[in-house]
């Protein structure tokens, strides 16, 4: 068992529920994101209901690179070693391209890609000292394909992070004591997605059941999964291969 996890966009959604299942497991957590109120009560919340571990929470906006470095380092050393880190910070809906929202899709190519990247350089410094540890990229299911509309910025950046983990993948290949995994959930209901349309959200599961499904996930330390892994692995495969009009009809 991995005992010390540390994980980012902690304060909400999936990051929340994500550690509320490790804590109920046992793990120590180091939990980071924005909101230091909600971290507060987070951290209160778990040490109550499960007296026998320790969290450790830091306010860190994953787009400050350097404080993620900082952050990481500091959480490393107070907990005498990190076992995995789950990046997960991220940012939702955007604009479709050419609606004059630049800002608005940069701010998530930014949040979604360019931090993922300061975090896995972050985490794997800390792996490598050490010869051990596990990675987990949060990517979607919308990495499967370019997405219309809104979903287009985003999209291309969990795409991003999916390839950036293979791409570290790679490279531990023989380093098999440092595991890589790329998760890709479905719809998950979230504070992000709260009061979309059914139709634009197919086979949604509730944030408890999505949280205890990506943990176990987690655990299993694959290179890949589909949470949950039915229906979407088998979407996962038709997206890859399906014309780009059907494509088009999923969002």
């Amino acid at each position: 068992m991995r005992k010390r996890i540390l994980i980012t966009g902690a304060s909400s959604g999936l990051g929340r529920g994500m550690a509320r299942e490790f804590a109920r497991a046992g793990s120590d957590l180091a939990l980071c994101a924005r909101r230091i109120d909600r971290l507060q009560a987070l951290k209160a919340e778990l040490e109550t209901a499960h007296p026998g571990i320790r969290v450790a929470i830091r306010s860190l906006d994953v787009t400050q690179y350097d404080e993620v470095f900082r952050v990481f380092r500091s959480l490393r050393d107070e907990f005498g070693g990190l076992d995995r880190v789950v990046v997960n910070a991220g940012i939702g809906q955007g604009a479709p391209i050419g609606k004059g929202q630049f800002a608005l899709n940069r701010s998530i190519v930014e949040t979604n890609f360019l931090a993922a990247l300061a975090q896995c350089e972050a985490a794997m410094e800390i792996f490598r000292e050490v010869s051990q540890g596990h990675l987990v990229l949060i990517s979607s299911m919308s990495a499967m394909r370019g997405m219309r509309g809104g979903l287009t910025a985003y999209a291309a950046s969990k795409a991003g992070v999916a390839s950036l983990a293979e791409g570290i993948r790679t490279d531990m290949l023989r380093k098999p004591a440092i595991k890589v995994s790329t998760i890709f959930p479905g719809y998950i209901r979230t504070e992000m997605n709260d009061g979309a349309p059914a139709k634009q959200t197919p086979y949604i599961i509730d944030e408890a059941t999505g949280c205890r499904l990506l943990v176990r996930a987690i655990e299993r330390e694959k290179a890949k999964a589909y949470v949950p892994w039915w229906p979407w692995a088998l979407l996962g495969w038709l997206m890859k291969r399906m014309p780009l009009a059907w494509v088009a009809k999923l969002n």
